[in-house]
């Protein structure tokens, strides 16, 4: 009797770092359970390829150039026979895993982990199952700014005291591009589009506590 093979799960990959990109493909190249169809540097090439590629899980990054882990998922929710999603970044923010899961993500991976960890986790979502670390989902229902850095929170006090974008970058010390680009995230972990609704919010949940 002979066996028939198994066919290698199918991966598009999307990471900034060139080094990184080497020893992803050195890492699969090693394993005849992966297929590697092609390497992407940033969100919006990644998605690029999904729209010409049929393939079985993406690993993406969470910050990248162009378009991030964030907008990547966005992009993909709801469309029929999407890759499933891993993320695996270096982000220092322990609230991403619980962000990649609500907006459709499969599965995380820290690149703190070794190697195997990422092997693993891509095996188990290929087999249709999600992988994440620990969440304590109580926590963050009972309070709405638990998903928020410190800088989010910083910002989020600022608005509603008032503060134009430009007087907020002098306050922190920070640019007016990095003021934006905190206030983009900040909303979307809100659910608002602008900074009357975040103010409102910031509020009704303080008022609540």
């Amino acid at each position: 009797m002979v066996l028939q093979q198994k066919k290698p799960i199918e991966i598009v990959i999307a990471e900034k770092n060139p080094l990184l990109q080497s020893s992803l493909i050195k890492l699969f190249s090693g394993d005849d359970r992966f297929s590697v169809l092609t390497v992407a540097s940033d969100g919006e090439r990644f998605l690029a390829a999904a729209e010409r590629l049929h393939f079985d899980v993406g690993v993406i990054g969470w910050e990248m150039p162009f378009l991030d882990g964030r907008g990547v998922l966005q992009a993909l929710r709801g469309k029929a026979d999407s890759p499933r999603i891993i993320v695996y970044t270096g982000s220092g923010n322990a609230d991403v895993p619980r962000q990649a899961m609500a907006l459709g993500a499969a599965g995380f991976c820290s690149k703190n982990d070794p190697p195997q960890q990422l092997l693993d986790t891509i095996t188990s979502v290929a087999a249709g199952k999600m992988v994440f670390p620990f969440i304590d989902v109580a926590r963050l229902a009972a309070d709405p700014f638990a998903g928020l850095t410190p800088r989010e929170r910083e910002l989020l006090s600022s608005l509603a005291g008032g503060l134009t974008n430009q007087q907020m970058a002098q306050q922190l010390d920070i640019s007016l591009n990095t003021v934006k680009f905190h206030l983009k995230n900040l909303y979307d972990k809100l659910g608002v589009s602008n900074r009357a609704q975040a103010v409102a919010f910031y509020l009704k949940g303080r008022d609540g506590r």
